[in-house]
């Protein structure tokens, strides 16, 4: 089907930058929107930033104007730069696509997850 492969977390004081990566592979047919959610402690996972194949994108509030999402559809790989972080930015960052794939003569769609990357913001 289809596998994603997150990279990019890490520790980082308050300030900086961070860039996530996600590159997905398997017997896609496409990909149509890939995204970055996140998920703190306690709380619930929550979309940060979703761009489509068409290069629209929709990024949450609380980080519009820090973070900027894209994307190469060539590669099947999304990215999202996270500037200016904050502690309140720390968590589990996970990838997601939505995506047909090849499944013998047919072609199916389904929703995917990356394993998690950590973020991790000190003040």
């Amino acid at each position: 089907q289809v596998q994603l492969v997150e990279s990019g977390g890490g520790l980082v004081q308050a300030g900086g930058s961070l860039r996530l990566s996600c590159a997905a592979s398997g017997s896609i047919f496409s990909i149509n929107a890939m995204g970055w959610y996140r998920q703190a402690p306690g709380k619930q996972r929550e979309l940060v930033a979703q761009i489509t194949n068409g290069g629209r994108t929709n990024v949450a509030d609380s980080v519009k104007g820090r973070f900027t999402i894209s994307r190469d559809n060539a590669k099947n790989t999304v990215w999202m730069q996270m500037n200016s972080l904050k502690p309140e930015d720390t968590a589990v960052y996970y990838c997601n696509a939505d995506a047909t794939y090849y499944s013998g003569s047919n072609i199916r769609r389904g929703g995917y997850w990356g394993q998690g990357t950590q973020v991790t913001v000190s003040s």
